[in-house]
């Protein structure tokens, strides 16, 4: 009999989130649209005054804060409500009621950002001096003007603000295939017992010690999605075809530049990440041949890619273990640091379990004055273990944030998402060497720190380099076909593994699993980010309480500075290569550790 997930409403209350911690009631949230509503329309009376005076700025300022923190906290309860349970059409509906209100709330009010640009900057400085509340808003109307040149007139603002909802759509449409309508088949486990396919069981069945299993898996997984192949095809072609639409109509030179500007950040980071990698991919083969060495196979497969290269040593955490765990990894941090992440297992901040229909995959989200949310889909493994420190990492950056900024400076910019999160997994990963004298478990934790520089750093890259790819092509006019992008794909993972992987046919749609291709530009950010954590954390466990307060001051930023000036307070400079390549150069080492030990 086949292994089924539970419904939602079979999950014990003390493995979900509590929702009620943003609202006791889905009419409060109904109420809070009203005001939201409300707000704009007062807001709405502005047009033509904004600059007017210093009195009227103010208003707007005062009045946008207030207006965006509420949509912040209904959109997060609509969008968790509908996580845990994708097809539930009343949280469907409720996503898109948040939406449509702020789609149109943008169009509504497209003039205040073209207004505040067209007033001189001498009479801005005179109006910080006229109203000394301004000037708590002063970096707020300088980050309106840092994109001046990318600004447009009022009525084209509103065009703009009025497409927004139809370039949602790709995300999505790929959304609800991929959570919702997508259905994988059964399997014959190690046991020959029947067990169904899901995102969330993936990884977990190609981890097995059964080579029959991961390739039975990895067939299965991918004949599923060469049924749909030209239609996801399509959904990721709009995505692109958004992304230029917006570049273009906002004067860029491509969708890359669009979107690194965002977060205050030059395309050659980018461009440098890429470069860099590319320059030590002898790294990235040296470990695909230790991982046919180890596995003892002729042929190594992509099927073959995520079980433990040391076999026997893996075993099964229990969440209350994992818990345990990453509370005393973490200690370095600090008391404080420990006893709120203690307040997060305690208080039901996380949904521990894959239940039917619930979104695939991990992630922490929030809104200002409540805690943050963890989703995870937990399977007992050692990845699920680091998971759980990962996105714990992430919510502690959001609380320090929340804590010590006011909502307009809180949220840190996706440049440094990554960073806190990446920085607990390593701190993690030293503790459990640090506290092994087994030679054999020793292998094992070196197998599962080379795989997160594999995973993070190489495939984050390798996905970066394929976003970076397909936009080009769609911008010198080519079209994305299931066929130019499965063959721009499987090109990619030939070069990253090298000569000893067999690149399998089915590896060609991988692309057509991922969602962060539909985040803009976002995947190159675990790259950057696990790289200055890696600094970060060595820092943090050689030099103590000084590295720790620099850190935490690096937490608490939000987004009152840029991000990469922000990450230089940590004493990381993502300006220069160096950062990168000592990450991999620290993967190089680890590797030559292991190949001794094997």
């Amino acid at each position: 009999m086949a292994k089924e997930l539970l419904k939602r409403s079979e999950v014990k209350e003390e493995n979900t989130w509590k929702l009620s911690d943003m609202y006791e009631t889905n009419e409060a949230w109904e109420a809070d649209l009203k005001k939201i509503d409300e707000l704009a329309s007062e807001l709405e009376q502005m047009e033509g005054t904004v600059t007017a005076s210093a009195k009227n700025l103010l208003k707007v300022c005062d009045t946008m804060a207030k207006m965006d923190q509420k949509i912040e906290l209904a959109y997060n309860y609509a969008e968790r409500l509908s996580d845990q349970d994708t097809k539930d059409t009343t949280h469907q509906a409720m996503v898109q009621k948040i939406m449509m209100l702020y789609a149109g709330i943008s169009s509504r009010l497209a003039f205040i950002d073209p207004e505040i640009l067209e007033t001189k900057e001498e009479v801005l400085e005179g109006y910080y001096k006229e109203e000394n509340q301004l000037e708590f808003y002063r970096k707020w109307v300088e980050e309106i003007q840092r994109l001046k040149p990318h600004r447009l007139s009022a009525d084209q603002e509103k065009l703009l603000a009025l497409a927004s909802e139809v370039c949602q759509n790709p995300e999505q449409t790929f959304s609800m295939f991929n959570n919702a309508d997508i259905q994988f088949p059964e399997i014959l486990d190690e046991n020959g017992e029947k067990v169904r396919i899901s995102h969330g069981r993936f990884v977990r069945l190609l981890e097995s010690a059964d080579r029959r299993v991961r390739k039975d898996t990895f067939e299965q997984y991918y004949k599923t999605y060469a049924q749909f192949i030209n239609t996801v095809a399509s959904i990721y072609s709009g995505q692109v075809k958004q992304q230029i639409f917006r570049a273009r109509a906002r004067k860029y030179n491509s969708t890359l530049e669009a979107a690194v500007d965002a977060n205050n950040v030059s395309p050659k980071v980018y461009e440098n990440l890429v470069k860099t990698v590319n320059a030590n991919m002898d790294k990235m083969h040296r470990y695909v041949s230790l991982r046919k060495k180890c596995l003892g196979v002729d042929e190594l497969h992509m099927y073959d890619i995520y079980t433990p290269m040391i076999p026997d040593a893996a075993k099964k955490i229990s969440f209350e273990e994992a818990k345990e765990t990453v509370l005393k990894a973490l200690a370095p941090l600090g008391e404080d640091y420990v006893n709120k992440v203690k307040e997060g297992f305690e208080n039901r901040w996380i949904d521990v379990y894959e239940n039917e229909g619930k979104r695939s995959g991990a992630y922490s989200a929030g809104a200002y004055g409540t805690h943050p949310f963890v989703l995870l889909n937990y399977n007992e493994s050692l990845d699920d273990m680091f998971t759980l420190a990962h996105e714990m990492g992430h919510a502690m950056h959001s609380y320090y944030s929340n804590e010590a900024q006011p909502y307009i400076y809180s949220q840190y910019k996706i440049f440094v998402a990554e960073v806190a999160s990446t920085c607990n997994e390593v701190l993690l990963m030293e503790y459990l060497l640090k506290n092994t004298t087994d030679k054999k478990e020793r292998a094992y934790l070196l197998n599962h720190y080379l795989d997160s520089f594999k995973g993070t750093v190489y495939r984050q890259t390798q996905f970066a380099e394929y976003e970076m790819l397909t936009n080009k092509m769609a911008e010198d006019g080519e079209s994305l076909t299931a066929e130019t992008l499965n063959q721009a794909y499987l090109d990619l993972n030939k070069k990253y593994y090298g000569p000893d992987m067999v690149s399998d046919d089915e590896i060609a749609l991988e692309w057509a699993r991922i969602p962060h291709f539909y985040y803009n530009f976002y995947v190159y950010q675990y790259a950057t980010g696990f790289s200055s954590a890696v600094a970060i954390a060595h820092n943090i466990l050689k030099n103590g309480a000084p590295a720790v307060e620099q850190y935490k001051k690096f937490l608490s930023g939000g987004c009152s500075m840029a991000p990469v000036e922000l990450l230089k307070i940590a004493g990381v400079n993502l300006e220069e290569p160096t950062a990168i390549q000592d990450a991999l150069n620290v993967f190089g080492d680890i590797l030559t550790e292991m190949e001794t030990l094997v």
